[in-house]
Order: C-alpha cells, then structure tokens, then sequence
C-alpha cells in the first residue's frame, strides 16, 4: 500500500468559456503552463459532468461528485459539511446554515465576501450579533422555538446553527428555498430571499441583523478604515446531517489527506475519514500559498496513499469576473504547487495524479454552471492520448466522457488508462 499514491488536484471554478478579451481563449488557454504542457501527451483526458440536473451548481455537489460520492445519494446542504469541518456535532433535527457576510446596499449585491472581510473583523462581529441578536431569536420566531448559534469560520463564509426544542423539528424541508450570494454579484437580491417553509423567521432574523449591523462597531471601524461594511448576514445552504460512507471501506483505499483553506472541503475530508493538513498562509483566495500546498502535498505522500489539493483562487477569480486573476492563479498552481507534488510522485512504483476543477466558474457570469469540465490523468502506467496541451477543447476532444462524474474517482484508483 505505500507505494501506490494517488494526488487529486482542483483547482476550484478553473474551467470557463472563449473570450473575447483573450482572442476567443479560455483563460486556461490563455495561462502560461510549462508544467501542464510537458505532461499534457503522457495524460488521459477526458470530460465530466459533476453536478446532476437536479441539484444546484456549487462546490458542495461538485466536489462529492469529484471525489467519487454520486451528490444525488449523500448530499443534504453546503452548511452541514461546513459544520463537520468545526467538529460541529448535528442532531438528527438540527439544521445548519451557511452566514454569507455580505455587502448589500439598495438591494444589489456589492460584496458577497464584504470586501473579503478578515476573520478578525468577521469574528467579532458575529459574537456581537450572537449576542444582540441570536440570543433573542425566540423573539423572532416564538411558533418555532429552539435556538439558533451564529458561529464564525474563516473570513465572510460562516455558519448559523439551528438547534430545535425536543419533540418540535423545524418546518424546513426540501421546498425552503435559498440561493448562494455568489450567483448575484451587481444584481438585485430584492426577489431572491429565502421562500418556503420556516423562511417568514429566517427573513425577519436577517432583518434583525441588518439593522442592528447599521451601527456595530466592527462596521464603524471598518468604514473609518476606507473597508466595505457587512451589511447583512445572508443565510443559505441549509442541510441537515448527511450520511456518507468513508472513502477507504467504500474504495478499499488507505490513508487520505485533504489540503486546502476552505471549511466546505474540511468538512468533505471529515466524513469521507480522511485528515485535514494545514498550510501557513493559505487563505482560499488568490493570495493563497500555492508553493506550501505543493510542498506540503509532496512531504505527505510519505504518509498518506492519497491526497487532495484544494485550490480556491480560480473560483473567487471567476466570481469577481476577472480573467487576469483566474489566469495568474492557473499559472501560479502549473508553476508552484504542482511541480513538487509531480516530482515526490515519481519516486513511487505505482503513482497517478488528476487534476480537474469541480464545475467551471466563468468570468462572464461570475457565478458557477453545472457544464463539463476538463480533466487529466498522469501516472506510472498511463500511456496518454498524445495531445499537446490540457484545456476544455482537448477535454471535450477525448473519447473519455463520464456523465455522472462520480464514476471517474474507481477508474483514477486503480482503472485502465
């Protein structure tokens, strides 16, 4: 077992569409990657499509699809996977939200990250609203009872915990609708509040906290200091627990890994079973340490038989609509964090490694889709299919198509390539 690794790399949102801007190129097109280049024609390509129609575009979906778990079996919210990462223990009638941290002003959508608060900013403000506001949510929503706990995370991405009175769930099911933040940057969020059952006391909760949000004095601060303010607490991607099998009995694989700055991932890497490695400067955005997650990649493959990369910056990239920085953050991952990985690979008998983002995150939009997305496979036994580069028009070129991306993660282990 220890000389059979496997690395999966994601560089989140990484697929996009032509632009003009790049002479009718995709920012992966348009990147400079000496690295990907080089192992392009020793690679398998192929396409897959990870989000099922039934589901939204996002991280969440996309990712389970990704790392072999079909979303449509295992897959009840974002925030509960959130949740995990915190070691956060849900009872079977407890809900998780996700807190956006966000700047609205005049209905629009500024920020959904208020101008990527820091976690400082953000965690002092969510304790003075827990404790102004949350502690009085019975005041809010007396016909429903229980408790609700605002708990900070990294930078705006935060979570609400629902926790009902015993005998008494709450009303939110699968017709409560939300919608990620992210999907209406510059647009107007006036019609898209949360709908359906239990949503009257989660609206007139996020009203509490916009008001009371007006004069905190982490928002003073902050507009003093020429920031963006938070402006609202935007609730979304609730769940309950899910049920998910963990990665080594449902692939009879070891020890896994996951690398990155995002709870949404570290909460994944709790249910599947595996360890979360930590990285000094990682910040899920495009000042990330992409060196130190390569390097940090390398050194565990002493220890672990596979190991996930995470990569946030692409993702944010194509939600503030920015080529250059989508483009910069592919070149930084081809430069910096994928030639250490490759290089201690190499050193094992039996290697693989595929790097695929989980869904594309165009520019154009600056929101997620449920398209195809490209990926490639490199290893000790892989012949390749001979094309000179890895993008989305070679993706779409190989033969290799899987519809429901989850079947990829059994041919990566241990399939023909």
């Amino acid at each position: 077992m220890t000389e059979r690794k496997r690395v999966v790399v994601i560089p989140d949102g990484f697929a996009d569409d032509s632009l003009a801007a790049l002479g009718g190129r995709t920012p992966m097109q348009a990147a400079s990657t000496p690295t990907l280049d080089s192992w392009a024609p020793r690679a398998a390509q192929g396409r897959s499509h990870n989000v099922p129609d039934a589901l939204s575009p996002g991280s969440d979906v996309a990712t389970l699809s990704l790392l072999g778990y079909d979303p449509l079996e295992c897959y009840t919210g974002r925030a509960p996977l959130e949740a995990a990462a915190q070691s956060i223990e849900l009872g079977p009638d407890d809900w998780a939200w996700r807190c956006n941290l966000v700047d609205v002003e005049n209905d629009v959508m500024k920020s959904f990250t208020a101008g990527h608060i820091s976690t400082e900013d953000a965690t002092e403000l969510l304790a003075d609203i827990q404790r102004e506001v949350g502690a009085r949510w019975i005041e809010f929503a007396p016909e429903l009872g229980g408790s609700v706990e605002f708990v900070p995370s990294v930078s705006y991405r935060n979570l609400a915990i629902f926790r009902p009175d015993s005998g008494r769930p709450f009303p939110f099911n699968g017709e409560t609708k939300t919608v990620p933040p992210h999907d209406y940057t510059d647009r107007s969020i006036a019609e898209v509040r949360p709908q359906g059952p239990g949503s009257d006391a989660i609206r007139v909760l996020a009203s509490a906290c916009a008001d009371y949000m007006k004069t905190a004095k982490t928002n003073v601060r902050r507009l003093s200091e020429g920031k963006l303010p938070a402006t609202e607490c935007w609730l979304w991607g609730q769940g309950k627990r899910p049920t998910i099998e963990g990665f080594a009995e449902k692939y009879r694989w070891g020890k896994g890994a996951m690398i990155t700055a995002v709870d949404l991932l570290r909460g994944i890497a709790r249910y599947l079973g595996w360890e979360t490695l930590d990285v000094d400067g990682a910040t899920g955005y495009v000042d990330t340490n992409f060196a130190g997650k390569g390097e940090r990649a390398a050194e565990a493959l002493d220890e672990y038989d596979i190991v996930v990369v995470h990569v946030e910056a692409p993702d944010e990239s194509g939600h503030e609509g920015s080529f250059e920085k989508k483009i910069r953050s592919l070149e930084r991952i081809d430069q910096e964090t994928l030639p250490p990985i490759i290089e201690k690979l190499r050193t094992f008998s039996d290697w693989r490694l595929l790097i695929s983002p989980d869904h594309p995150t165009p520019v154009a939009t600056k929101t997620h889709s449920r398209g195809l997305v490209p990926w490639a496979i490199i290893g000790s036994d892989v012949s390749g299919d001979g094309f000179s580069t890895y993008d989305e028009t070679t993706g779409n070129r190989a033969s290799r198509f899987y519809p429901q991306g989850w079947r990829l993660m059994e041919t990566f282990l241990r399939g023909t390539l």
